[in-house]
């Protein structure tokens, strides 16, 4: 399976949290699984960084620390960016619109908790 992450589940797989189902955390871990992360994550949790005590708590390195997780980072490439750019403008967070148009684009299922991704069309798991 294809997966890839909001940035929620990223958090929460880089600190172990327990808001991470087991259930998901397992899919993660299962070597038939390929687990991706947008670069728009990256950027998120910088963004956040400053602001979020939680995210405070991850690796300053946080390319390395996907990394060390196996999962692989996933480029925004134009393709991407046009998708996101032309879903309705039903969702306003713009990271979670590109994670959902990178779902789409790389047939890939979106871990997130967001129920907004789901009108969207990709499939999601939670």
């Amino acid at each position: 399976m294809k997966l890839l992450l909001d940035t929620h589940a990223v958090i929460w797989a880089l600190s172990q949290s327990r808001r991470l189902p087991s259930r998901l955390a397992a899919l993660l871990k299962d070597i038939d699984n390929e687990v991706f992360v947008s670069a728009a994550c990256a950027y998120e949790i910088e963004f956040k960084r400053p602001r979020s005590a939680e995210i405070q708590l991850l690796p300053a390195d946080i390319e390395d620390a996907v990394r060390a997780l196996d999962f692989t980072w996933l480029p925004v490439e134009t393709r991407h960016a046009v998708t996101a750019g032309r879903l309705p403008r039903q969702h306003g967070d713009p990271f979670d619109r590109l994670i959902a148009a990178q779902g789409m684009v790389e047939n890939a299922t979106v871990i997130t908790r967001d129920p907004q991704l789901v009108a969207y069309g990709v499939p999601t798991l939670w």
